[in-house]
């Protein structure tokens, strides 16, 4: 529904307005004039809501979002919606509240009866629409990678650092996507400043992580919470980022007063050490295989398939090679995605593309739509798999 802005400007009170046409009967009809005021009003326009916004934006639950070179967005608590402008081929009379309408005498044998009259004050071309859309969080991981967190101190104070408020008047994202945008980007807030810790001192933490696991006869299913962050405090490493190391590569699996029970993910630990690995260049399987299985803890099961969306596998000749292409690496947008993927390689089999594209998240675009937006699909023959190249 259309949302009019009562303006505090417009005219001095008198009896009839925007009021009078609410019950109107669709054979009805009502007599209008120009309002003393009319004009272009450039800071009036209207907004239409889906019924399910307009709670939101009348007890003012919403924020516009967005820098001077780029376009608005309306953010609520959990969504974010572009701002378009609709024109109309119709034209739109904007009339005031009943307090600045005006009202006019007719005349002949009625002269004495006052007719009520709407004053149009506005004349709209159209107006705004909202459409929901993705979370722009290209913008995050840009920011926050400029100054990375590192165990120099004296590096840290270089450069831009970012607090919660700097931050949502940056990205154009709503509260929550935020958040999960940061939680995506392993972010943690250190003396009120978002930053991302360099991999290369992550690794160090989760290295003497599992060190200190093998010399105390430590679990890495059952870390008791307050015995790691006591001895790796003691190895010199800062709490906060020794809960955030656990964070990182594990999770809490019980609760309790003094901190809780922690298990590391199999998973995210093996990522880390692959990505490790091949951060100088890609190797050869046999030469990555060892190395990887070599670093990986004792207690820990590693399965190649664990680097799905992290690795690309590639023959060359008779040798296979495994290089690093991670999928947080990648851009969010689905055209710019699908540009650098196609960069990789021309074409795709549906097994290594899929991993690449599941997070994709386009508002009314399912995975099938996009594929069909922005690739060819080939099948040689029924039993072959589908190939998909740049469209």
């Amino acid at each position: 529904m259309p949302i009019l802005s009562k303006p505090s400007q417009f005219g001095v009170p008198t009896s009839k307005g925007a009021e009078m046409l609410l019950n109107l009967q669709p054979t009805s009809s009502v007599s209008i004039q120009y309002h003393p005021f009319f004009g272009p009003h450039d800071d009036l326009v209207l907004l239409e809501l889906d019924e399910k916004l307009l709670s939101d934006v009348l007890y003012q639950r919403v924020t516009l979002r967005g820098q001077p070179d780029e376009d608005a967005v309306l953010c609520t608590k959990s969504k974010t919606y572009l701002v378009k402008f609709v024109g109309t081929s119709n034209s739109v009379f904007l009339i005031p509240p009943a307090d600045y309408s005006t009202s006019h005498e007719s005349g002949g044998e009625n002269y004495n009866q006052q007719v009520p009259t709407a004053s149009v004050i506005k004349v709209a071309p159209g107006n705004m629409e909202l459409v929901e859309v993705a979370p722009r969080l290209d913008k995050l991981k840009s920011i926050l990678s400029e100054n990375l967190y590192s165990s120099d101190e004296a590096s840290t104070a270089m450069g831009d650092l970012y607090k919660w408020d700097d931050l949502i008047n940056k990205v154009q994202a709503s509260d929550d996507e935020l958040k999960a945008g940061l939680q995506a980007l392993s972010a943690v807030e250190i003396d009120g400043y978002w930053r991302i810790v360099d991999e290369k001192y992550m690794d160090v933490i989760l290295r003497m992580l599992l060190h200190n696991s093998v010399l105390n006869d430590w679990s890495l299913d059952s870390l008791v919470e307050d015995k790691v962050v006591s001895v790796l405090e003691s190895d010199g490493f800062p709490r906060k980022l020794v809960y955030h190391c656990l964070n990182v590569y594990g999770s809490r699996v019980e609760e309790a007063m003094d901190g809780g029970v922690w298990r590391l993910d199999a998973r995210r630990v093996c990522v880390h050490f692959a990505r490790g690995i091949l951060r100088e260049g890609k190797r050869k399987m046999e030469s990555f295989m060892e190395e990887w299985l070599r670093m990986i803890p004792e207690e820990i099961q590693p399965s190649f398939d664990m680097l799905e969306g992290e690795v690309l596998t590639e023959k060359l000749g008779v040798e296979t090679w495994v290089r690093a292409l991670s999928v947080s690496s990648l851009p969010t947008t689905p055209a710019d995605r699908f540009s650098i993927l196609f960069k990789e390689r021309a074409k795709w089999e549906w097994k290594d593309l899929e991993p690449y594209i599941r997070d994709l998240n386009v508002p009314g675009l399912s995975s099938e739509a996009l594929l069909l937006k922005y690739t060819r699909r080939s099948q040689p023959s029924i039993d072959a798999e589908p190939v998909f190249s740049a469209r």
